[in-house]
This record gives C-alpha cells, sequence and structure tokens, in this order.
C-alpha cells in the first residue's frame, strides 16, 4: 500500500493543522526528497515494533523548499496549496534545526594504544531480544581483589572505537584496574547508530535494548568474577539517555549511572516527542515528564555533565535527570564556576542523610554537544572542559553502593 504526493501533501496538510508539526516537517522532507515518488503508507516517524530501519533521531528537520523538486504532471495544482500552506505554518512556528553539523565534525578515528599485556577484546551477546557486538578492555593491572566494571554507551554515529578513543576510558581503566564495555548499536536497529532511547519498547526492563545491555554486563560480571557493588553504566547523548534507562529498569545491576548531554527516563515517546525533549519544548503530546522519586525507591548515584551552549540537547534536560533523585536528598552545596583549563564550569552536589554524594552536575560553560575533556582523536569531544571521564569514575569508585 503506497502514498503518492498529493496524499503526502494532504498528510502533511492535516498534520500542519493539527500542530504536529515535526511530523508535516518529516512527511514533506520524505516527499521532495523521493521527487513525489511512491512514499510508504506509514511515515518514518510512526512507531511499529517491526519497522526498525526508520528510527532515526539525528536527523536535520529543515524546511526544504518546493522548487528543488516539482511535482509530477497533473498534481500541481491539487499539491502546491497544501505544501505552500504547510511549509509557511512551518516556518512561523520556528523550528530550530538541530544538525549535528553544529558538533565538532566527524574526525578520522585513531586506534588507540593497547599496553603490554591489556586486551581489547571484540565480542557479542545474543539473547532473546536480540543480538549486539561490543568490546571489553582488560587491563594489564589488577587492584586487589574483585574488578570494577563500567559500561560505557556511545553517542549517535559513533562507535566503541571511537568513543573509547575520545574519552580516553580505557587509559583511566589502567589507572583503575577495571574493566570497560562498550556496546555498539547496529544499523539495523537504527541507521543513526543512536540507541533506541525514545520508544516505549526500549524504556522497559526484561525486552529491548535495556535488556540486551543488561545481558552484556552480566555476562562480564559472571565471567571476569566482577565486584557486583561496583558496577556502573555511563553514556553521551542517546548513549547517555539510555544509561539513564539502565539504572531506571535494572537497579539491581548498576551502583550508578553517569550522563552526558543526554536527556531523563521516559522524556519521550516517540521520535517527534524526542526531538522535543532534545530542544527542552514542554508539553507536546507523546513527551512525558520524569516520574517523581517515591521515599522507597532505589537509591541510584547519578553524575550529570552538560553544556551550556549544547544546540543539540537542550541543558534543561540536565536538571530533569537528576530531579527525581535530588529528592531523596537533603543538603545540596552549590560550587561557584571555577575554571578548568579554558572552559569554566559549576558544579553541584546534592547529598543524603549520611552525607554521601547522591547526585552530582556539572554544568560546563561554553561547551556544546560533546564529551568534555575528551580527545580530538574521538568525534564529538571538547578537549577544553573539565576532564569528565576522569570526574565521572572518581564519582563512581569513591564509595560503595550501600
Amino acid at each position: 500500500m503506497t502514498m503518492n504526493f498529493v496524499a503526502a501533501m494532504r498528510a502533511a496538510t492535516q498534520l500542519t493543522r493539527a500542530q504536529k508539526l515535526m511530523e508535516a516537517t518529516r512527511v514533506i522532507q520524505n516527499t521532495l526528497l523521493l521527487g513525489g515518488e511512491q512514499l510508504p503508507s506509514e511515515p518514518e516517524w510512526a512507531v511499529t515494533r517491526r519497522d526498525t530501519e526508520r528510527r532515526i533521531i539525528d536527523l536535520t528537520p529543515e524546511v526544504m523548499e518546493p522548487e528543488i523538486t516539482a511535482p509530477r504532471r497533473g498534481q500541481q495544482r491539487t499539491a502546491a496549496g497544501s505544501l505552500g500552506e504547510s511549509i509557511a505554518t512551518l516556518r512561523q512556528a520556528k523550528l530550530p534545526s538541530f544538525s549535528l553539523d553544529a558538533l565538532a565534525g566527524v574526525r578520522a578515528r585513531k586506534p588507540g594504544e593497547i599496553p603490554n599485556g591489556a586486551q581489547f577484546l571484540s565480542r557479542s551477546f545474543a539473547c532473546a531480544a536480540g543480538s549486539r557486538s561490543y568490546k571489553l578492555y582488560v587491563p594489564h593491572r589488577h587492584h586487589a581483589g574483585k574488578r570494577a566494571l563500567l559500561v560505557m554507551l556511545h553517542g549517535g554515529t559513533q562507535d566503541a572505537n571511537d568513543f573509547a578513543a575520545g574519552t580516553r576510558m580505557n587509559a583511566l581503566a589502567e589507572e583503575h584496574g577495571l574493566l570497560v564495555a562498550y556496546p555498539s548499536q547496529c544499523k539495523n536497529a537504527n541507521p543513526s547508530l543512536c540507541w533506541n532511547w525514545f520508544h516505549p519498547e526500549h524504556q522497559i526492563r526484561g525486552a529491548g535494548e535495556p535488556s540486551i545491555i543488561a545481558g552484556i554486563t552480566s555476562e562480564i560480571v559472571a565471567e571476569y568474577d566482577v565486584d557486583p557493588q561496583r558496577v556502573f553504566v555511563a553514556g553521551l547523548s542517546a548513549g547517555g539517555a539510555m544509561a539513564a534507562v539502565m539504572g531506571a529498569t535494572y537497579p539491581e545491576i548498576y551502583a550508578a549511572i553517569g550522563v552526558h548531554s543526554g536527556l531523563p527516563y521516559k522524556s519521550a515517546t516517540d521520535v517527534a516527542s524526542a526531538f522535543a525533549a532534545m530542544r527542552g519544548d514542554p508539553g507536546l503530546r507523546g513527551q512525558r515528564k520524569p516520574r517523581r522519586a517515591a521515599a522507597d525507591d532505589p537509591r541510584m548515584r547519578t553524575i550529570v555533565f552538560h553544556g551550556d551552549a549544547d544546540r543539540i540537547v537542550h541543558p534543561s534536560n540536565a536538571a530533569k535527570i537528576i530531579e527525581a533523585q535530588a529528592q531523596l536528598g537533603n543538603r545540596v552545596e552549590h560550587a561557584k564556576a571555577r575554571s578548568s583549563a579554558s572552559r569554566a564550569y559549576t558544579r553541584s552536589v546534592t547529598r543524603d542523610k549520611t552525607g554521601s554524594a547522591l547526585v552530582e552536575q556539572w554544568l560546563i560553560h561554553g561547551s556544546g554537544h560533546a564529551w568534555s575533556g575528551g580527545s580530538p582523536d574521538g568525534t564529538y569531544t571538547d578537549p577544553h572542559g573539565p576532564d569528565a571521564s576522569r570526574e565521572i569514575l572518581r564519582f563512581f569508585l569513591e564509595e560503595a553502593r550501600t
């Protein structure tokens, strides 16, 4: 079953009149890009369980000019009016452009040096929910006792090697003697290599990508005799959002989570609400408010990094991430802006009744959508900021989970 140019423009007009502007933009984009050829009856933003190939979040929702592609003969009179009306309305809405071009840019990755005796293994894991490959760094240094494990979730368009190079986490693993796992998203699940944090089927326990990541974690814990009280998960952007999902759905596995330039758990239910959440727009249909914490909720220690000049994921998401856990604390310490390299930052710490740090937030002034203090050998890094990798590990390891 297909939809031609006229039907596509009619659908875009209906969506525009219903104030579903992001959906209308996507329909217009697809129609113009395909030159009025037949389109799938279900647009890319529709949520289905099987159509994983269309779950793209790192697109640029720009309004395209109608003259780029002319409608077919016989369609111009009926389609042009709808197209013009939709574009005019979308322009009035002043939808911002979210483009990966605003980031540091994609640079060639340099292979990291592996010290003698260390290993950077290529592995895979499969379960009922699917399979994913992952890299596992096993350091040469092994401190006394059981090892700690950190699971690192990359951002869109990245992979395990890129993320390892950009965060320099393997070098820190050597310092602390811990294991680091880097699960990789696959293109069949998301063409932009984003974790599908914004779909309901990937926001629940025992299904979807959370069950795969939890399975990878449990496999490593069992095989390498990892200390179950020192298992952590962190990520960037879509990976940061998925780290928040993992903390919410598997709190018995992870002792703490780190979210860099990410979004809170259940802040979206589809692509349209995901873009709204990324913009920091409240109230879009399908967008959820983060659930308030209850007194008997498990304590999930959380550290958040975000640049206040982030044009991809609005920095207001950082406050939303820590809001639920911060409610369980009773003392907040606000540090004045300090300088680290060429970036100033503000650090806030929320402590529980015992004085332990429950939530820590770093707001990096002038930084965009990039890993703070990261290496230029990886993509989407800001070498000028404070060292997020070192601070995240410090927060994770400074006390055991109680």
